[in-house]
């Protein structure tokens, strides 16, 4: 068996985008969490894809949700990703957002924000792949925030080609 541990050091060479993935459950409210597995999947239709784990708090409203927003985060916004790493609902007390076209809340200050709805789901393993089919999206100027080697990083000013 492979240590896991092992795996999640090797994995993190690999530099990666930070998303906070946000729906509204009717039960419970807003719900968000971040994370670092957002990828492209389709042009037509424009699909997007990320994961969530089956043991996340938020793995149920996700799975239930009619609609959700995904949000590309800046290079200056690392507190909202750790905030949203975070279990519980106070990682919304004092947020400003408003409810999108998918009924999703939406943190307007994102670097990018895809509204969604759901198209398939995946096992995973111990995650569920969400792809969902873009309904509307929206982009600001500004560089992303990166995750690479456990730490938020920005990218060079400097292209290499």
């Amino acid at each position: 068996m492979m240590d896991q541990r092992e795996f999640r050091t090797t994995l993190g060479h690999f530099p990666t985008g930070v998303a906070v993935v946000t729906t509204h459950d009717a039960d419970s409210g807003p719900v968000g969490v971040t994370v670092s597995s957002f990828n492209a999947v389709s042009l037509e239709p424009a699909l997007v894809l990320f994961s969530i784990g089956k043991t996340s708090p938020c793995h149920r409203s996700f799975d239930a949700a009619e609609g959700i927003a995904i949000h590309v985060l800046g290079h200056d916004q690392h507190e909202l990703s750790t905030r949203f790493a975070r279990g519980g609902t106070e990682k919304w007390a004092g947020l400003d957002y408003v409810r999108g076209k998918s009924g999703s809340p939406l943190l307007s200050d994102a670097l990018a924000i895809f509204e969604c709805r759901p198209y398939a789901r995946y096992d995973g393993g111990d995650h569920t792949i969400f792809v969902v089919e873009v309904q509307s999206l929206r982009a600001r100027d500004g560089e992303p925030l990166v995750f690479c080697r456990g730490s938020y990083r920005a990218l060079a000013e400097t292209a290499v080609c």
